[in-house]
């Protein structure tokens, strides 16, 4: 046995038995090499299936020809100070590539994709460099990511560290390169990119870090900027300078290594000092109650979306120094009134321009920090003897009443509904016969409600309806005397109309608006259209005159010409003065915002009227004394 094993090792150490042996190897190495290779061609076949299925259901990045990225709204008053942006999560402000410092876009370059002039959506030597810089790291340090991979990421691919999305990246990046100049992908990208605290965008950013336009940002701001698309907030020089700096230096070395810069530009840039801006996003408005009447026009005429989202410029019709003079004025008011009894007090004001409709100022509480809930335009409160020139005016128009047509103030009862309704006036008293006059500047019930069943009270609610006021009414007995639910936004625009002869444009506090590139999207230049007979509103405009030189309102004398009415509700609940001069009509409400009474015996012609008076001497003061138009001037309607 022993002897036939060495004969075997001998056999097999001979040299034609080694040849055999190695062939035999070879078929079976050959075999299972052939297996290898096919099984891996199969694996990369279906690979490159499945990829190509995938890359079918890709964006489609010929989109991005029309495509408008999310901005920030931006309010401004009539003579272009910013007011407020309004932004749902990207706050951003889209500017054009030659309005970008060549400094920042050199040393976004340099930090994020130096060859990118040079490549076609992808970079070989950029990948390489990342390869060794993580494998000497031992991490993920650096992505190897081009500037346009990175924009397809962001427009279109989620933020996760996958293998099969860095293959789309770079197909998508190499399409997008098809049909994009390098400066339009430079554009969008720098407009696209997150830079901290909400700022997308070169140009908030640089407004927020560094209170200035992305058009001047020096070498050495555009340098730190530049270092914070990796990480924002941890860089962010507003939370940490030295790690701003450091960065700063990391970009401006890459720019020296590149011959972007020289060693002087270098060491003035590090010697430089920053000057920090404030961080902007979601900031409070300057004038909350201005913005937030602005910001409902837009939602009501665009959209929230088109507000939050849309980019627009919006001019208001307000100057901020006239409309801080009036919230002025409310605070100061407010606060005499609590000392006179009147707790709790709320004050509305809004005036407005009958000429053009515009809205001149809009306060719509005491205090915005405290409550910004805008009772100019979101309180619907009664009228009460405020609402009584609208009842005048429709029996005026019909051409059988004028100012001195006589009416009686006798005790009356009227069927209503399913019992009767005998009005009374405020005082208890009656006072026979007298003209209408007389009866509004003493702001006498029964007469005017005698006046709406002769006219109709659908007549009055058709009039209203034509000034403006929306709020439901129904033609019933007692609407003469404002048991309805108005804003004082109503109220001074249709006094308003009343004070421009009935010539009438919306309402509005947007002079104008457009998108971020300067297309107008809204024009508000005023195009007055005539709604009510004209000797008619003149009428009550000369009737309402008599009300403040010798009626309920004589305590909103201002030594010029002016018209108004007092308003004062059951229980004192709600109390008026809205008056105008040819130039500025200004309604204002005193009220509890848990609509209970403010104080026994509180009345519009004694705790309003002086607030009127005190904000229109201030309005006007600067404004040539104006007459109305003589009634004679206009031909009387016809009965």
């Amino acid at each position: 046995m022993s002897s036939s094993i060495y004969e075997d090792k001998q056999s097999q150490n001979s040299p034609s038995s080694g040849v055999e042996f190695l062939k035999g190897v070879g078929q079976v190495a050959g075999a299972t090499l052939l297996s290898i290779t096919m099984l891996a061609s199969s694996i990369v076949a279906g690979g490159l299936v499945g990829l190509a299925i995938s890359f079918r259901n890709l964006p489609d990045v010929r989109q991005l020809r029309n495509f408008f990225p999310s901005e920030t709204t931006y309010i401004y008053d009539i003579k272009g100070k910013l007011l407020a942006s309004i932004h749902g999560e990207a706050n951003r402000e889209v500017v054009p590539l030659d309005k970008i410092s060549p400094e920042l876009k050199r040393a976004v370059l340099a930090s994020e994709d130096s060859d990118f002039y040079y490549h076609h959506g992808i970079n070989p030597k950029g990948v390489g460099r990342a390869v060794i810089t993580n494998w000497l790291a031992g991490g993920v340090r650096e992505g190897g990511s081009t500037i346009t991979m990175q924009l397809v990421k962001n427009l279109f691919l989620s933020q996760r560290r996958e293998f099969t999305r860095k293959i789309a990246e770079a197909v998508l990046a190499i399409r997008l390169e098809q049909i994009l100049t390098k400066d339009q992908i430079l554009e969008m990208y720098l407009n696209q990119v997150y830079w901290g605290h909400n700022n997308y965008g070169v140009q908030t950013a640089a407004r927020s870090y560094f209170n200035k336009s992305a058009e001047y940002l020096t070498l050495a701001e555009s340098a730190m900027m530049a270092g914070l698309i990796q990480a924002p907030e941890q860089y962010s020089p507003f939370i940490s300078m030295e790690k701003a700096k450091s960065q700063q230096k990391e970009v401006l070395g890459r720019m020296l290594s590149l011959g972007w810069i020289t060693q002087k530009e270098y060491d003035d840039a590090l010697q430089q000092k920053i000057k920090l801006g404030r961080i902007r996003s979601f900031q409070g408005s300057a004038l909350p109650y201005i913005t937030n009447a602005v910001s409902q026009e837009l939602a009501k005429k665009f959209g929230r979306e088109a507000l939050l989202k849309g980019g627009m410029r919006v001019q208001t019709t307000v100057d901020a120094k006239f409309q801080a003079m009036a919230e002025e004025i409310v605070s100061k008011w407010h606060k005499r009134l609590l000392a006179q009894g009147l707790s709790k007090n709320q004050i509305a004001l809004v005036a407005i321009d009958p000429r053009t409709h515009y809205v001149k100022a809009l306060v719509g509480g005491v205090d915005s920090k405290t409550s910004e809930f805008n009772r100019a335009t979101q309180a619907y409160r009664q009228p009460g003897s405020a609402f009584k020139p609208f009842v005048y005016y429709t029996a005026f128009a019909t051409g059988k009443y004028g100012p001195e047509t006589t009416v009686y103030d006798t005790p009356v009862s009227y069927r209503d509904g399913s019992g009767w309704y005998s009005p009374k006036n405020y005082d208890g008293s009656y006072g026979g016969s007298m003209s209408i006059r007389t009866a509004l500047k003493l702001s006498r019930n029964v007469p005017v409600i005698k006046i709406g069943k002769a006219i109709g009270m659908n007549k009055v609610v058709e009039t209203c309806r034509t000034l403006g006021i929306m709020s439901p009414m129904e033609p019933v007995t007692s609407l003469p005397l404002g048991a309805i639910g108005v804003t004082p936004l109503e109220m001074a625009g249709a006094y308003a109309t009343f004070a421009n002869y009935g010539w009438q444009s919306p309402t509005t506090v947007i002079a104008r608006v457009t998108d971020s590139s300067g297309n107008v999207l809204l024009d508000n230049t005023p195009k007055p259209q005539l709604v009510l007979e004209p000797w008619a509103a003149a009428a009550i405009i000369d009737t309402m005159r008599s009300v403040i030189t010798d009626g309920t309102g004589k305590n909103a004398a201002i030594g010029r010409p002016a018209a108004g009415k007092t308003g004062t509700t059951s229980s004192e609940k709600d109390i008026w003065f809205v008056g105008t001069v040819p130039q500025l009509t200004t309604a204002v409400w005193v009220g509890r915002d848990d609509n209970r009474q403010l104080a026994r015996g509180a009345t519009g012609g004694v705790m309003v009227a002086p607030i009127w008076r005190d904000f229109m001497i201030r309005a006007l003061k600067d404004q040539p004394v104006e007459n109305f138009k003589p009634l004679s001037q206009f031909p009387r309607p016809k009965k």
